[in-house]
């Protein structure tokens, strides 16, 4: 298994991201991709002792080149500041075996109420979309990721739009074990103000607007 993990000025996050990975499962390859960090992201992964790969920003674009690099059969895409369940080596495996691909339920940690409604929210709506989000850590068959391209190199949207790529292979694994993704962007940015600009970011991607447009709203 490889794990594939994006990272921007995660300087934050990666410690306790990495020295998890490392301590559970020192033997699957990590690849990291920077998309240009000028924290100590970078020194920070190295010192983890994962491959190291760095290209322009882009989420998807950092993604699909660790994918070009990886060697596992199986592919798992992470972000640097979420933490996996214990047993996610042997839940994957038992996933692909029946399915092509698959992804986790999602906890969003912090303070605030609405992020356990929202966490469930997502969830839900993912179990019955069969899309799934970065956030919900996808992971599949390599071959899958070949064959459909790998993510489509768009600036937002990229995880849905693989999403519905994957779907013609067939019907996602939803685990019901969760993966802990931060709730920064949610607090910092205001919970209710940041669930409507999402609502507004879907509902213009499904009218076919430009991902690059939806971007620039997004930052």
């Amino acid at each position: 298994m490889s794990i594939i993990m994006p990272m921007l000025n995660e300087a934050k996050a990666l410690p306790a991201t990495l020295a998890t990975l490392v301590h559970n499962s020192p033997h699957i390859e990590l690849i990291l991709v920077d998309g240009g960090s000028s924290d100590q992201s970078v020194a920070i992964a190295q010192q983890q002792g994962g491959m190291v790969l760095s290209t322009t920003a882009g989420r998807a674009r950092q993604m699909n080149l660790g994918g070009m690099h990886a060697t596992g059969d199986y592919l798992l895409f992470l972000h640097a500041d979420t933490q996996l369940p214990a047993q996610f080596e042997s839940l994957i495996n038992s996933a692909l075996t029946q399915h092509q691909w698959g992804r986790f339920d999602v906890e969003i940690s912090g303070q605030h109420p609405m992020l356990k409604v929202i966490s469930a929210m997502m969830n839900w709506r993912s179990r019955l979309s069969g899309i799934a989000t970065g956030d919900q850590a996808l992971f599949m068959h390599r071959t899958a990721f070949s064959a459909v391209g790998g993510f489509p190199e768009q600036d937002l949207m990229e995880d849905i739009a693989l999403s519905q790529r994957l779907k013609h292979l067939g019907k996602p694994a939803c685990l019901r074990q969760t993966v802990i993704t931060s709730g920064r962007r949610w607090e910092q940015n205001g919970v209710w103000r940041t669930i409507w600009l999402m609502w507004r970011l879907r509902f213009a991607y499904w009218r076919g607007v430009c991902p690059t447009q939806l971007a620039r709203r997004y930052r």
